[in-house]
């Protein structure tokens, strides 16, 4: 697990501290970026090339037999999409996707008192899907 921590998707960058109270609150970080990261890899599953019958398949299958791919997510593979026609991403991509989204201000010009208001850019499909499976 520590690997990971430290790996290509968490990017927490090795600190040096001194004092133990330091390495503590360190250590809880990275535990809960960890936990963030595997929270939304769970709710997301759909939208990731992740399988999402692998847990309910743990209980029939050999334990000692390496785990096979489910011909759901087989099919999510080679057809880069998911049941509902969307594409499929990984989680440092479909994070990327989730950036594009912005917060515009506006100032209207023939108002001379200068009020600004904020637009949000419209949310994609996948965007939509997204957010929904996070209020889950």
């Amino acid at each position: 697990m520590f690997r990971c921590l430290k790996g290509l998707d968490l990017l927490v960058r090795p600190i040096h501290h001194r004092s133990e109270p330091r390495v503590h609150a360190h250590l809880l970080i990275c535990m809960l970026a960890y936990y963030v990261e595997w929270h939304l890899r769970q709710v997301w599953k759909p939208l990731l090339f992740e399988d999402e019958e692998l847990e309910q398949d743990r209980d029939r299958r050999d334990p000692v037999a390496a785990a096979q791919p489910s011909p759901s997510v087989r099919r999510k593979k080679a057809k880069r999409e998911t049941a509902d026609h969307l594409p499929v991403y990984s989680l440092r991509t479909l994070l990327a996707h989730l950036g594009t989204r912005c917060r515009n201000t506006c100032q209207v010009i023939s108002d001379l008192s200068g009020t600004t208001f904020a637009q949000l850019t419209e949310l994609d499909p996948v965007q939509q899907e997204a957010l929904q499976l996070l209020e889950k």
